[in-house]
């Protein structure tokens, strides 16, 4: 029988393996990108085109160059870790939602023709759900805690976000 110190740090190690299994995923296609004479890139949004639908769910994944996928890793690790807090399964839902969300706007609303990739669809997800959870009904503590997170991220991320 484990102890339960045991089962807490395995329980954080599971919710914190998601994001990283998210993070190692995008690293793994972009080396096989990098190796292979083809490119991954052109699985991304397309913006207005029926096809480029399939961008929702595979552009997250892709990444323009290394510098595009090394400017998205901090910020999704961060913010992923502050998501996969709550669990796993809270963590795959965010992600989902996110990724949804912000690809059908990024779809709907670039102009006809733009091809968008990269994480940072799920960088915004994660940091709207950490800002969101200022303002959900839990303890005082809870809020104030996620307030300062959300302000940390800011402050630390801020200006990679908003360029």
């Amino acid at each position: 029988m484990s102890s339960p110190s045991t089962v807490e740090r395995q329980g954080a190690f599971t919710r914190f393996l998601a994001p990283v299994v998210l993070l190692a995923a995008m690293w793994i296609i972009q080396f096989i990108d990098a190796i292979l004479p083809l490119s991954f890139t052109g699985f991304g949004i397309r913006s207005w085109d029926l096809s480029g639908l399939v961008g929702i769910v595979l552009g997250p994944l892709l990444h323009a160059n290394w510098a595009h996928l090394i400017a998205n890793t901090g910020p999704l690790l961060v913010l992923g870790c502050l998501v996969a807090i709550e669990g796993a399964g809270r963590f795959w839902k965010v992600t989902a939602i996110s990724a949804l969300i912000g690809g059908a706007g990024t779809w709907l609303f670039n102009p006809p023709g733009t091809l968008t990739v990269g994480a940072s669809v799920l960088v915004f997800g994660y940091f709207g759900y950490v800002v969101l959870r200022v303002l959900s009904p839990r303890r005082l503590a809870h809020r104030v805690l996620y307030a300062v997170i959300a302000l940390l991220v800011i402050g630390l991320y801020g200006g990679a976000m908003l360029s």
